[in-house]
Formats: C-alpha cells, sequence, structure tokens
C-alpha cells in the first residue's frame, strides 16, 4: 500500500480530478494544498494534520478521518460517505463556503459549535455527544440518524428533518424547532425536559 510521501513527490500543490485510492496516509499532508473534484476511496487520514488544507467539490468514501486536525481547512461541497470522523473540530474549519454531506457516516464526539451550515445532510449517521450548540441547521437532515447524547442549545433546527431519528434529546424552549419534521415515534425527544411520561 502506498504511502503518501510516494504521492507527493509527484503531484503539485494543486490537485485537480484525482482518485486516491486505499492509500494509507501516515505522514502529514503538505500545507496550502487544494483538491478540487478529488475522490478519496478507503483511505486512512486517522490523525494527520489536515490544517490549511482545501478540499473543493470532493468526495470521501469508505474513508477514516478520525482524530484529524481541522484547523482552517475548507470544505466547499464535499460529501462523505460511510466515513468514520470521530472527535473532529469542524468548528476550526474555515467558515467561509463551508458545505459539506454525510451519508451512513460516524461521528461521534466531534463539534459543529456556532457554525452556520443549513442544509447540511447526516442522513442515517451516527452522531452521538456531538456538540451542536448555536449552530444553524436550518433545513438539515438528521433522518435516521442516532443522536444519544448530542447538544442541542440555542440551536437554529427550523425545517429541519429528524423523522425516524432517535434517541435525541432537544429542548423546544432553548432551541429553534419550527416546522422541523418529526416522526410520531421519536417525539419524547422533546418532551424529556418535562418530566413526560408517555405509554
Amino acid at each position: 500500500m502506498p504511502t503518501l510521501g510516494f504521492i507527493i513527490t509527484y503531484i503539485s500543490a494543486m490537485i485537480y480530478d484525482k482518485e486516491f485510492k486505499n492509500i494509507d496516509f501516515k505522514i502529514d499532508l503538505l500545507s496550502d494544498v487544494e483538491f478540487e473534484n478529488c475522490t478519496f476511496i478507503n483511505c486512512n487520514f486517522s490523525g494527520i494534520d489536515l490544517s490549511d488544507l482545501i478540499f473543493y467539490e470532493s468526495e470521501f468514501l469508505d474513508c477514516d478521518l478520525s482524530n484529524v486536525k481541522l484547523l482552517n481547512t475548507a470544505f466547499q461541497e464535499v460529501a462523505f460517505r460511510n466515513c468514520k470522523l470521530l472527535g473532529l473540530r469542524f468548528d476550526e474549519c474555515k467558515s467561509f463556503l463551508l458545505a459539506f454531506s454525510f451519508d451512513s457516516c460516524t461521528l461521534n464526539y466531534s463539534s459543529f459549535f456556532q457554525l452556520k451550515i443549513p442544509k447540511t445532510t447526516f442522513k442515517g449517521s451516527n452522531l452521538l455527544e456531538v456538540d451542536f450548540t448555536e449552530a444553524d441547521l436550518q433545513y438539515a437532515n438528521f433522518e435516521a440518524c442516532d443522536l444519544s447524547g448530542a447538544l442541542f442549545n440555542n440551536t437554529i433546527l427550523e425545517n429541519a428533518d429528524f423523522r425516524d431519528s432517535r434517541n435525541f434529546n432537544i429542548h423546544p424552549e432553548t432551541n429553534y424547532i419550527r416546522n422541523a419534521k418529526f416522526s410520531s415515534d421519536s417525539l419524547l425527544g422533546l418532551l424529556f425536559h418535562y418530566q413526560i411520561h408517555v405509554d
């Protein structure tokens, strides 16, 4: 399996239309590298420093990005599918044009604190103890997500989709939930703070 050092020998600081498959990224990427329209398949980034990199219109499939550093990292129209993203500080990413989506990913213990990311998709993902405090998540898609221990406080969730999501605890008086969508089976997640028992 090739290492990143091998790849960087042959690429410039701007990388377009490349596919990276089964790469084990054991060393840090070069700073100020820009990836545009690139695809990463079954790659391991775990624990490395992605600070100051730019990912534009790219996708990550079956990758492990757990515990990577994201200081000033730019994600612009980036899709993550079936990826492991444990403990990531997305709130440290570059906020300008920040846009990403998550499908069937594991994002446990990550933070989206104060981010403005309306219309973000988290569909079918595990979001255990993720921090959404003060985030703008209007029209976000949380359909079929596990939100055990996720933090919602002063979070904008208007028109967000929580249908078939589970284990969430959202206080209606400390969050903005107008026109949000919930399934009847999940409504207890809105009543937890009122100590109401529903049989």
